[in-house]
């Protein structure tokens, strides 16, 4: 088993959360990530709700391959998950540079001092976006790949590239994890999502609405072939996306070679849903307008997360309610987000 991890992106959003995760079942973490769209400070609320630190942090682009090699030099790596990348589908359709740059520029530099230190082991960060303008729903692994954005063509590349790898390396072990919305918050509300700038997803976008931080929350598109016309997605809580790639870590020995698992709930919920979800856990109506729809967006993602529940004997625990109460309950004892 594993027990130095490193994680890349480990301040942002689900590489905090998993931090803690990893803490408190006893991994050593090493961090590298480089801020662009998370806080230092988040690292602090980690030692905080773990009860101990992780045993390095650097501030640090994937990108930069004397640093990133310093860092694999510096510990005795065990295994690796990757979560650093640029992850918003409508910024992707601006910058689609930046985002091929960041997202397969880190992971080949990753796997390139992985394999010069000899570190076999990787769970990878990929996303349910994969599947394109998905024909049908719950979609399972073998359903066919088809991105529609330069983010998600981002993911898919570095899945492939990492395939390539493992079958040029027969000890690699790679788990890629296509997560479909990954949401909440810790239930102790010292962790959560707290973008840099304006929020692209929903989620953190209408808890900063209930807080007073935003007027509305806009609504892209009410002309989906979904049931009310709005967008459907399978939404996760962060926590079970952190425990999903703890236990992944456990697995990553069975076998070798390229594995991918989806993971969600295989429930769908449109976003008009999720706003009234949102509204009863504050306790108030949120504010909102239907707008046009979203370049890149599509109308349906919702998981079949069978595939990991027989492979592991593991599934998501925690629902809508526990979601939008634990995202809730962040924003409220932290509204203007992490201090800094």
């Amino acid at each position: 088993m594993p027990t130095t991890v490193l994680v890349t992106g480990g301040a942002g959003f689900i590489g905090s959360h998993t931090c803690v995760e990893l803490l408190t079942h006893g991994y050593d973490v090493v961090v590298v990530d480089d801020h662009s769209n998370s806080s230092p400070h988040a690292l602090e609320r980690v030692a905080k709700t773990a009860g101990r630190p992780v045993t390095a942090a650097y501030e640090t682009d994937l990108r930069d391959r004397r640093a990133l090699n310093a860092v694999f030099d510096a510990h005795r790596v065990d295994a690796v998950i990757h979560f650093a990348a640029r992850k918003a589908v409508g910024e992707s359709v601006q910058i689609p540079v930046a985002y091929y740059d960041t997202n397969v520029g880190g992971t080949t530099a990753l796997l390139a001092a992985m394999e010069q230190h000899d570190v076999r082991r990787l769970v990878f960060s990929s996303s349910c976006s994969v599947y394109g303008d998905a024909t049908k729903v719950p979609l399972t692994e073998a359903d066919p790949v088809a991105p529609t954005n330069p983010y998600a063509t981002t993911k898919l590349l570095c899945e492939r590239i990492t395939g390539d790898v493992c079958r040029r390396l027969p000890g690699l072990s790679v788990l890629a994890l296509r997560y479909f919305n990954p949401v909440g918050a810790h239930p102790s509300g010292h962790l959560g999502e707290d973008p840099r700038g304006v929020p692209n997803n929903v989620m953190p976008y209408l808890a900063q609405v209930a807080v007073g931080r935003r007027d509305r929350l806009r609504v892209f598109g009410d002309d989906y072939p979904t049931p009310d016309g709005t967008g459907v997605r399978d939404y996760i809580h962060v926590m079970d996306v952190a425990e999903g790639h703890r236990v992944a870590l456990e697995h990553l020995d069975d076998e070798h070679g390229m594995r991918v698992f989806n993971l969600g709930t295989g429930t769908g919920t449109s976003v008009l849903e999720l706003l009234a979800a949102f509204s009863a856990a504050c306790g108030r109506e949120i504010p909102h307008e239907i707008t046009g729809r979203r370049p890149g967006d599509v109308p349906a993602l919702v998981a079949d997360p069978g595939a990991v529940a027989r492979a592991w004997g593991w599934t998501t625990r925690r629902d809508l309610t526990d979601m939008c109460r634990d995202a809730w309950r962040f924003q409220e004892l932290n509204p203007s987000g992490y201090p800094g």
